[in-house]
């Protein structure tokens, strides 16, 4: 197994040019583009754990790791001309889900872009599927951009950097 430090050596490369700060994020599913993103959210995972008192010791507890759970992603963006985002959410639920009586989990990448297009990092996302689609609220007096957002669920990420 790696050393910490052979972990985590270079941590500040991503950041040390100035053109390293992300603008974006790109979703693809099973390798094809799904669409870029201003936001994405839940991108986390967490342990359980696990506490057990043994007899006679007062001072603390036992701690052990149990059970690994992660958030489901959000990703969000103004409307765009393509429909990517609702035809994936269809193939999962609606005619897709019809013609075959199982949800595909597919493999996703979530890619952080940098302000001239580079990656930066990707985080691989096993056997996902889309749970929630929310389109724009229509206001006219609302001055804000109309913004289309997706919710995933998944069976964890790993993480790749550039």
């Amino acid at each position: 197994m790696p050393s910490l430090s052979a972990l985590l050596g270079g941590i500040d490369h991503l950041f040390q040019n100035a053109g390293s700060l992300s603008t974006s994020f790109l979703l693809e599913v099973d390798g094809l583009p799904i669409g870029r993103f201003s936001g994405v959210s839940g991108l986390q995972m967490s342990v359980e754990v696990e506490t057990y008192a043994e007899g006679g010791e007062n001072t603390f507890e036992h701690k052990f790791p149990g059970r690994v759970t992660w958030d489901n992603l959000v990703f969000k963006r103004g409307i765009t001309h393509d429909n990517n985002l609702f035809n994936w959410f269809e193939l999962s639920v609606g005619p897709g889900y019809i013609m075959t009586g199982r949800v595909p989990r597919m493999t996703a990448g979530i890619t952080m872009l940098s302000g001239t297009g580079g990656r930066l990092r990707t985080w691989i996302v096993q056997d996902v599927f889309p749970v929630r689609w929310k389109g724009p609220e229509f206001d006219v007096g609302a001055e804000e951009v109309p913004t289309e957002e997706l919710e995933v669920a998944h069976h964890g990420f790993t993480s790749i950097t550039f």
